[in-house]
């Protein structure tokens, strides 16, 4: 949709309630948080003309994400959206062309705190927003990988320059550093 705007929300929300499959207090949320992003950073049409100025980090995995997605556009898969789980109900915005970015954060209230409305409330009402530079490798960009590299210990591959060099091998982050979120069973 051209001209993410605040004007726009209930647009931008439907879509998002149908892409994520139900209406909660984190789509509405992250739908604005999206709009906001987007107007700080100066991009107006994410899913179009705009697509590949854009890289958002997220940084829960939880309903807030997917509005972000729908309203943006962005992917894990197409290496427009990072997800690092902070656990905190926060993203930051990148206009890679202009090299702007913003920080979004929902304002923390206790749950006895009325929340304002995502559809009348002010953005600084919501949210703390602060301008911020996100170093970013080529290696993080959107494209194909530029370099690969196998792991001296498993042998698997590992994209895009998250190999480790350790004692003079070059190891996957899991082998380096033993800590996993699986276990194998054999």
């Amino acid at each position: 949709m051209k001209n993410i705007s605040t004007e726009n929300y209930a647009t931008l929300l439907e879509e998002a309630v149908t892409f994520h499959g139900h209406v909660c207090g984190g789509i509405e949320s992250g739908t604005r948080m999206a709009i906001c992003g987007l107007q700080r950073i100066g991009i107006s049409d994410p899913k179009g003309a705009d697509r590949k100025k854009l890289i958002v980090f997220v940084e829960i995995d939880r309903c807030a994400t997917d509005a972000i997605m729908s309203v943006t556009g962005c992917r894990p898969g197409k290496r427009t959206m990072k997800i690092v789980d902070y656990g905190k109900m926060a993203a930051t915005f990148i206009n890679l062309e202009s090299g702007n970015a913003v920080r979004i954060a929902s304002k923390g209230r206790n749950d006895s705190d009325e929340r304002p409305d995502c559809a009348t409330a002010t953005d600084d009402e919501l949210f703390s927003i602060t301008e911020v530079e996100v170093p970013l490798r080529p290696e993080d960009l959107p494209g194909k990988p530029v370099r690969t590299a196998l792991c001296d210990r498993c042998s698997e591959k590992i994209l895009d320059g998250r190999e480790m060099e350790h004692q003079g091998e070059t190891l996957c982050r899991p082998c380096q550093t033993g800590i996993r979120y699986y276990v194998p069973l054999t």
